[in-house]
């Protein structure tokens, strides 16, 4: 495991050909309430970085500034090396409401941002099939939303985004409103997809154990305002089994140190998973 403390831009050694999206020193008021302080963030390209804190924090409200959903009050997003000014093709939402449209089943659903597009019927159709299948949909193309549980929408959220070939997800709890089975069956497809799709993932949990067993990096924020307070990489081998990777020493003692820093930004009665 190797922390890193938070540091100012310019002193991370790496390059924009390197990152695949960053954050420097954003900020964000809404009306008279700062919600983010100077905030700075790496993100690697091909990796999944987690951003984990207590409730507040602004986790969610980062994610949709890097997705150009929301402007920054202060500071500067770069997604491949240029600014962001709002959406764009390169990055896809995955949302925790799953976000699909009620009229529309899921075939249609998955394809909907390539029609938006304007490609071609038959085209997209079978791009959306292609990862319909990819996470474990074939069947369902007919069905509609509400028809489907809610780890079968979930899916169809992350076809969804997979179909537009964007190069960054940014993923706001997508696992949080199914049980506890079906979370960590997601987070090893989710795993297992980003080591076939090369995607670069922007991940928001609330989960210490969650954060740790999928993410390259985990991104801790305080809040009053957020600030990052450390960036923690567990470096673990999951090369094997999944099951075995909760285990090992490696897993829990990165649980256990962001626990250790997380629980100095909490109130008693709050709880982080």
């Amino acid at each position: 495991m190797q922390i890193v403390p938070n540091r100012p831009m310019g002193q991370a050694g790496a390059t924009f050909g390197d990152l695949a999206a960053q954050v420097i020193g954003i900020g964000k008021v809404f009306d008279s309430f700062r919600a983010l302080q100077d905030v700075s963030i790496d993100f690697p390209r091909g990796e999944l970085t987690s951003l984990l804190g207590p409730s507040g924090c602004g986790k969610t409200t980062t994610l949709k500034i890097i997705a150009g959903l929301t402007e920054p009050t202060e500071g500067l997003v770069m997604v491949h090396g240029q600014p962001v000014t709002g959406p764009g093709p390169e990055r896809a939402f995955v949302f925790q409401d799953f976000a699909l449209l009620p009229w529309a089943n899921v075939l249609r659903n998955v394809a909907f941002g390539l029609e938006l597009r304007g490609v071609p019927k038959n085209e997209r159709e079978e791009i959306a099939r292609r990862h319909i299948v990819e996470v474990g949909l074939d069947g369902a193309e007919e069905k509609f939303p509400r028809e489907l549980s809610g780890g079968m929408r979930q899916r169809a959220g992350l076809a969804r985004a997979l179909t537009v070939d964007a190069d960054i997800l940014l993923m706001d709890e997508p696992f949080a409103s199914v049980d506890e089975q079906n979370r960590r069956k997601f987070q090893e497809d989710l795993l297992h997809l980003l080591a076939r799709e090369k995607k670069t993932v922007i991940f928001v949990t609330h989960s210490i154990e969650e954060a740790v067993y999928i993410s390259d990096q985990v991104v801790i924020l305080t809040r009053n305002p957020g600030r990052v307070s450390r960036v923690v990489r567990p470096e673990i081998d999951r090369s094997g089994d999944f099951d075995e990777l909760r285990r090992s020493p490696a897993y829990l003692d990165s649980v256990d140190e962001i626990w250790n820093e997380l629980k100095n930004y909490l109130d008693d009665e709050e709880h982080v998973q």
